[in-house]
């Protein structure tokens, strides 16, 4: 599957926005499609971080098991997709004049049994939308706060 890519200019400092992106616990507050997140062992934050995301799409629920596979201080996130939908995705910011743009990039691979290239190329649009949305909310969050 090509890479999905959206991304929000936000009008905080990076240095704001990294700070809100880092606490992965509140990433359910912003991710309209994540019910709930779980971490597996005692750490919250860098490589090695792991968690189970309860994720909805419409009518459709799946445990995704995310591993930190990178981590950037200040600047991205990096995690594998172990779940029955694999791949990777990034979160990044980046100045953006007097406020930041944060970039979701997300490689996913469908498993034949869900329709595979095809399942992928009718979520894509989908999974862009939701994901936009996302972006927003999280934007709401912080330009609300400062």
């Amino acid at each position: 599957m090509s890479p999905i890519v959206v991304s929000r200019r936000i009008e905080c400092p990076p240095a704001v926005v990294w700070d809100h992106l880092a606490d992965l616990e509140g990433h359910a507050e912003w991710m309209g499609d994540a019910e709930r997140i779980s971490f597996v062992g005692p750490s919250r934050r860098g490589v090695g971080t792991a968690m189970i995301v309860r994720t909805r799409v419409g009518p459709f629920r799946t445990d995704d098991v995310l591993e930190v596979i990178g981590w950037e201080e200040g600047s991205s996130i990096t995690v594998r997709h172990g779940g029955t939908v694999s791949g990777v995705g990034e979160l990044r910011v980046d100045a953006d004049g007097q406020g930041s743009k944060v970039t979701w990039t997300e490689t996913l691979r469908f498993p034949w049994w869900l329709g595979g290239p095809v399942a992928a190329w009718f979520a894509t649009p989908v999974l862009r939308r939701v994901w936009r949305r996302n972006l927003d909310g999280f934007a709401g969050i912080l330009e609300n706060e400062s």
